[in-house]
């Protein structure tokens, strides 16, 4: 369900953790998503999650 272009996805995620989830464990929990997995693929990018933001940024 989730893009495989990284950055795609980076703008995918952030999306929808702006939109309709306040955290990250809600996104992957209602995605079905492994949030290690998607951490270590933003991190290609230089992107890391901010609980504060919540976003990665």
């Amino acid at each position: 369900m989730l893009p495989k272009d990284p950055v795609i996805l980076l703008s995918f995620v952030n999306t929808k953790l702006r939109d309709e989830y306040p955290s990250l464990d809600e996104l992957c929990a209602a995605l079905n998503a492994d949030r290690a997995a998607l951490e270590a693929a933003l991190a290609e990018l230089d992107y890391r999650y901010s609980p504060k933001q919540n976003q990665f940024i």
